[in-house]
């Protein structure tokens, strides 16, 4: 019996959102592989993640999906520009082109390998040796490159992987922002390097108790808005966000007791991921319009909660007094001043997730220049020790004493995910952009954040990004919300402002 086109939407969405429920099966078992797993099931989880991942790839490039799209793409259903329809049906066009060209046993293996990969990466990782790695990174960087090779259009391999992440972004033009951003950004660290002023570290460095910082970070992104009975926080080697599904957020952070930052600013940057997961239509759950526009995106929501909120000094008027009850005797007689100073404290530094807000784009900069160079082939995996020192040099001053606080540092590689890194600064060019315009449309934001009035700025969040899915791409969601295009102004005049202030700069 023939479809109408009506029908065969809706037989497409039945089908993509079953896939996706697939898959959200395979976000569990990741979450569990970086949080409570054995250390032993690691091999068997390869195979549960391979067989998912096959399974995801048949059950979408099926010649059915193919010609249900095909069938829904003509009717009138598909001509309203920008409907739910439209959208649903364009991004769902897009996932199946793409997904055709890549074969079923290339999937399966990506998947296999990548799980093995990030055991191999932890226990490189610890023992700081890189050669223990290299052979699983050169494994990763030619299946990267087949994967390039069969969804490419022509182009530099590297685009056909980013645009999995950042869909229509090339490398073409972040070249041309990054050559923007990278010496006004040299130029203040410099400024500030050579100012004298130096903040007293020691107070982020006293013993703050476990527990209290579990119980403080949750109390905070709770007043964010953040649910936790959609939610959870848990434990793992490499803070991260997994969005299962509607109801079902998890959290992860890294405790460390001499380091008040390291778990609290993480537990920030990924309750800003979730708060985005949770922002998301649950009707629309499994479709292009209940999901993220991309990872750029995504992570300019990390970014505000972390930076543009978590480390101004009205976020602490009004959190300073509550953390000196959860830590009375760790923060006796520090007043506001010193410690807004010490969490916006500027130097270079080895790793990536420690860096601050003025150094953190350079160590993307630097990835985003190696990882190209490897997928090119212009960069052999056994020289990317030497060739991270080297950059290192250039643009911080100085080269890692071992590979683990070099090129081991980050996760990403060991999954496979090249073309992931440039989203992190695409998400603090948009934050800035976001927070100035949410400024303009909410009125005075520090007099909120002193109140502790978080929840205005989500809804807004919720309304003009959130609720909106795959509507618009990321360029145009930008332009949407801020009125006008990506514009590395708002990043710089607001690190050029707090930093000034404190640098006397």
């Amino acid at each position: 019996m023939s479809r109408t086109p009506q029908e065969a939407f809706d037989e497409l969405i039945r089908r993509v959102k079953a896939v996706s429920l697939l898959g959200s099966c395979g976000a569990v078992l990741h979450w569990d592989h970086q949080t409570y797993m054995p250390p032993q099931g690691g091999a068997h989880r390869a195979e549960q993640l391979a067989l998912l991942a096959g399974l995801c790839h048949e059950q979408f490039t099926a010649p059915e999906i193919g010609d249900l799209l095909s069938l829904a793409e003509t009717g009138e259903i598909a001509r309203p520009s920008g409907s739910a329809v439209a959208v649903n049906l364009r991004e769902i066009r897009r996932a199946y082109d793409r997904a055709t060209r890549i074969p079923a046993a290339l999937v399966q293996e990506l998947a296999r390998i990548s799980t093995l990969a990030q055991d191999v990466w932890v226990e490189a990782r610890m023992a700081s040796d890189f050669g223990r790695f290299r052979p699983w990174l050169e494994k990763l960087v030619g299946l990267k490159r087949e994967e390039a090779q069969a969804v490419g259009r022509g182009g530099a391999l590297y685009d056909a992987l980013l645009d999995e992440y950042e869909p229509g972004e090339t490398a073409a033009r972040l070249t041309q922002v990054f050559a923007e951003l990278r010496p006004a950004l040299v130029d203040l660290v410099g400024r500030i390097a050579a100012s004298g002023r130096r903040p007293d570290l020691a107070i982020l460095h006293r013993a703050y108790p476990l527990a209290a910082q579990e119980a403080f970070g949750k109390a905070v992104v709770t007043a964010f808005g953040f649910d936790f009975h959609a939610g959870r926080l848990d434990v793992t080697t490499h803070p991260f966000c997994s969005g299962i599904g509607p109801g079902d957020t998890r959290l992860t952070t890294r405790y460390n007791l001499h380091d008040f930052g390291d778990a609290f600013f993480s537990i920030l940057h990924e309750a800003g991921h979730g708060l985005y997961d949770q922002g998301l239509d649950p009707e629309h759950y499994g479709t292009p319009m209940g999901e993220a526009v991309s990872l750029g995106i995504h992570e300019s929501q990390s970014r505000l909660w972390e930076n543009f909120v978590g480390r101004s000094r009205a976020f602490w008027d009004c959190w300073l007094p509550r953390a000196r009850e959860v830590f009375p005797d760790v923060l006796d007689g520090v007043g506001l001043d010193g410690f807004v100073f010490a969490i916006n404290d500027v130097r270079p530094s080895f790793i990536r997730v420690d860096a601050d807000e003025a150094t953190y784009n350079l160590h993307i900069v630097l990835r985003f220049e190696l990882e190209q160079a490897l997928i090119a082939g212009d960069l052999a995996v056994a020289d990317l020790p030497a060739a991270w020192n080297e950059r290192m040099v250039r643009d911080l001053g100085s080269a890692p004493p071992d590979d683990a606080q070099g090129c081991l540092q980050d996760i990403h590689w060991s999954g496979g995910s090249f073309g992931y890194f440039p989203t992190y600064t695409l998400g603090n060019l948009y934050a800035a952009q976001f927070f100035a315009k949410a400024q303009a449309e909410l009125g005075n934001l520090e007099e909120q954040f002193r109140r502790g009035e978080f929840v205005p700025l989500k809804e807004w969040l919720n309304q003009k990004i959130h609720r909106e899915g795959q509507r618009n791409r990321a360029v145009d969601l930008v332009a949407a919300v801020t009125g006008e295009p990506l514009n590395p102004a708002y990043l710089l005049r607001h690190l050029r402002e707090k930093l000034g202030t404190l640098y006397g700069v």
